[in-house]
């Protein structure tokens, strides 16, 4: 569905240099992934998807979208997008505002479709600058979803969303990859990747330090966690295998483990460990634990991606 070869793209930085915000960049999407794109600030992932959408020029390197240039996919009606910037008229309902674009495209998907489908078909006549930046959102989905598009770009889809509608989203998102959309997104949601993208693509200083499904890239933050009840001794941990850390708290112990299976059957087996829970390290752990790697591999003046693009989010959140 989408080629991406050799790209690299390059802007001039407050000293009058050159910064690479996307370095080299090769990846491939099939019909119906689900993939999230994650990095910190000015890891490259807003120009990744500018040039995707055809919106910037590389300096060296291809995209193909279903064999065509970004600029003829888009045209062609093959490529629906959700950006963080890009206004909707205020003085306008939310139903005129999606009338107005479907008149836009060759072929448009009903209205009232797609206006189901993004979940604003309650509102259809609330004025847009009376929307919440929610709903502004689910509104630029509807309007994503006019030219049927078999690739769907979403530049953190969610923000200004609560929790539950955040949850509905991706329900209508996955509706629309079983039907074979191929989806990208941006996001600063952590947990929102590790809910909904089969895929994961980790970007720093322009470059991509990890990809693949998401569960594995999770697993190369090279630890997990195992929690019990129990009150041990010092020569009790002294004896316990594949222990990186621990911690204690009231009658709980956490371990950080390189072997979650080795430890647990070690506390239930020799110990009076009780209640034993284990989990995954999470894709958090893996995000800094790459992306700390990455810096330590890189020269400083990568650092200046920073200034690159407006990638806002805070990935503490």
């Amino acid at each position: 569905m989408i080629e991406v070869e050799d790209l690299n793209k390059g802007f001039s930085d407050r000293e009058g240099g050159r910064v690479s915000a996307v370095d080299d960049v090769s990846l491939a999407f099939e019909r119906g992934e689900v993939t999230a794109i994650l990095g910190p600030n000015g890891a490259g992932k807003t120009t990744l998807l500018d040039l995707l959408l055809g919106l910037n020029a590389p300096d060296s390197g291809a995209v193909r979208i279903l064999g065509r240039s970004p600029h003829r996919a888009v045209q062609d009606g093959l490529v629906g997008a959700l950006l963080q910037t890009g206004g909707l008229l205020p003085d306008l309902t939310v139903k005129e505002t999606v009338v107005m674009i479907a008149a836009l495209h060759k072929n448009p998907s009903p209205v009232d479709e797609v206006m189901e489908t993004a979940g604003i078909t309650s509102i259809a006549s609330r004025m847009v600058g009376k929307c919440s930046g929610g709903q502004q959102q689910r509104l630029k989905f509807a309007v994503a979803l006019l030219p049927r598009p078999e690739v769907i770009v979403l530049d953190e889809p969610t923000a200004g969303m609560d929790v539950s509608a955040r949850h509905e989203f991706w329900d209508r998102m996955n509706e629309q990859a079983r039907a074979g959309a191929t989806i990208l997104f941006a996001t600063h949601y952590l947990e929102e990747a590790e809910q909904f993208a089969r895929r994961t693509v980790l970007m720093h200083t322009g470059r991509i330090i990890a990809d693949g499904p998401t569960d594995d890239v999770r697993a190369k933050a090279g630890a997990a966690h195992v929690r019990a009840n129990w009150a041990p001794s010092s020569g009790d941990l002294s004896g316990l295998p594949h222990v990186i850390s621990y911690e204690t708290q009231g009658g709980q112990i956490s371990f950080r483990t390189d072997d979650a299976d080795a430890l647990a059957r070690h506390l239930l087996t020799q110990t009076d460990a009780q209640r034993l829970s284990i989990r995954p390290a999470s894709l958090e752990e893996a995000f800094m634990m790459l992306t700390s790697a990455s810096t330590s591999t890189r020269a400083p003046s990568a650092g200046a991606g920073d200034h690159v693009e407006d990638d806002t989010e805070d990935v503490s959140r």
